[in-house]
């Protein structure tokens, strides 16, 4: 009786072995099969906040191109005695157009990116202020076409500089 309880003994340590082993090898192929899951997840979120900044990016540079085109020619009309009504409201809707671009972008760019861009909004804003108040006739002390042409023509180093930051963020261009 000892030889048959001791082959039972041996041969259910052998099955409980063999189903032991198969179950921590589908358990590890588990886990690795939803690490793998896991990586790809984070990779595809990586890819997708890139093409979020990028699509930022693109607007809001374009917008604030926009907007400065817009001072620029605001400021002529200004200069030549012809603002209308149509032009005064495609001024609005080129400073709308730039804010909400502006604030999709606080959600999104990283600080440094987001730090050029308060610069550029802020001297946009200036110069819009300046324009407005021109346009009124109630300018503030010192505040004349010239000097309002002078705010808006130096919008454009700020807007290269943005633009070139936002591209090293995206890794188009190369880091300095």
């Amino acid at each position: 009786m000892s030889v048959d309880l001791s082959a039972v003994l041996i041969a259910v340590a052998g099955v409980a072995g063999t189903l032991g082993g198969s179950l921590l090898t589908q358990r590890a192929a588990e886990r690795a099969k939803r690490r793998e899951l896991e990586l790809v997840r984070d990779q595809e979120d990586v890819r997708e906040y890139l093409l979020l900044r990028r699509t930022c990016y693109a607007e809001l540079n374009r917008d604030a191109r926009q907007f400065t085109t817009a001072l620029n020619r605001h400021l002529h009309l200004l200069r030549d005695g012809g603002v209308e009504e149509a032009d005064k409201d495609a001024l609005e809707e080129a400073k709308t157009a730039h804010r909400d671009r502006y604030s999709a972008a606080q959600m999104i760019a990283p600080d440094d990116v987001l730090a050029r861009a308060s610069t550029v909004n802020q001297a946009l804003n200036k110069v819009y202020g300046q324009v407005k108040r021109l346009e009124r006739g109630e300018p503030e002390q010192g505040e004349t076409l010239t000097t309002a042409f002078q705010g808006q023509a130096e919008i454009w180093d700020m807007l290269r500089a943005m633009r070139a930051l936002m591209r090293r963020d995206l890794g188009v261009s190369a880091p300095e």
